[in-house]
This record gives C-alpha cells, structure tokens and sequence, in this order.
C-alpha cells in the first residue's frame, strides 16, 4: 500500500499526524542509494554507513523543513551531500590516521596491487584539479548513475546544459590525463 503512495504524499500524511510508515518506507526506498552517495565520498564503508544512518535521522527530525519546492529525493540527497562534505571537511582538520592504515602502508605490495593502486591514485589526482561542481555532476552521472533528466533537476537546469557540462568536464580529465602522462 505504502509503495504506491508518492514520497511527498506520505510525508504530508505523517506532518498532519496520520499514522504511516513513513521513515520505514522512505528509508527502504533511499537507504542504498544515499549509501553509494557517502561511500563515494568516503571510500570508507563503515563511514558511509554511519553516515548514512546519520542522515536520514536528521532529515526525519527536520522532515517538517521539507518545503516540497523539489522531489524529496532531490531534498534527500542535497542533505546527503552536504552532510558528507561537512564531515571530510571536519575530518581532514583533524589529520587523523588510523593506526591501520599506518601499518598497511609500511607492508609491501605485489606488483598488480602497485599498479591499481598507482592508477587509483592518478584518477584521484586528477579529480582532486576538477572544481567540486564538475566532480559532483560526474559523481552523479557514473557512480549514482542518476540520468540526465534527473540532474538537471536536481541543478535546475537544462538536460542539454548538463550534457554540456558532463561534456566538458570529461574533456577537461583528458587533457589533464595526457598532460601527466605525457611528462
């Protein structure tokens, strides 16, 4: 019953004090998605986790602030976002290592594992020179593998200026790709 009702619908039936399963239903329907979302940002997936609880505590909390001026995804993911980013931001003030990691680093590798990793880091490289709104359009493109459409919505803008854009961006990797490895 609960799936056949629209996001927004059930969210006002919840704000009006109707019984629903509202959280139960919006979390089913969001939980993985808002989880690739902050493991895409984390690469961490107990951070992506943690993360992904906190965040749908607080849009439950601040459900009233749904203002409906957008879908609830787009809301939902907006918070995601912002929330994740407001975490590395605050994580990389503290410049913690944890002790793990520390002791990975001083294993050596096998020469596959050397070159992935090499790799990883050139792709990391280089998306580190994109501006945070080209990474956050590739991100939604080809790890959240939102359409087109749905981007547009969620930047208010036109299909074909985020065609444009996606566009660009990729030329813009290649170039900075061939400059690097080119040296």
């Amino acid at each position: 019953m609960t799936d056949s009702i629209s996001d927004e619908e059930m969210i006002r039936q919840y704000l009006s004090g109707q019984p629903s399963h509202c959280f139960e239903t919006l979390y089913n329907r969001y939980v993985n998605k808002v989880y690739r979302r902050c493991l895409s940002m984390t690469k961490d997936p107990l951070k992506a986790e943690d993360f992904t609880h906190d965040i749908f505590l607080k849009v439950f909390n601040r459900l009233e602030a749904f203002q409906e001026r957008s879908s609830f995804s787009t809301w939902l993911y907006a918070i995601s976002y912002n929330y994740c980013s407001d975490q590395i931001r605050v994580a990389k003030r503290t410049n913690f290592i944890p002790i793990e990691e520390e002791l990975n680093q001083s294993i050596p590798e096998p020469e596959e594992t050397q070159l992935h990793e090499e790799t990883l880091q050139l792709i990391n490289h280089i998306l580190a020179k994109l501006a945070p709104n080209e990474r956050a359009l590739l991100q939604l493109k080809y790890e959240e593998e939102l359409s087109i459409n749905e981007i547009a919505e969620r930047y208010n803008l036109n299909p074909s200026t985020v065609k444009m854009r996606l566009k660009r961006s990729r030329d813009k990797i290649q170039r900075l790709y061939s400059q690097l490895y080119n040296r």
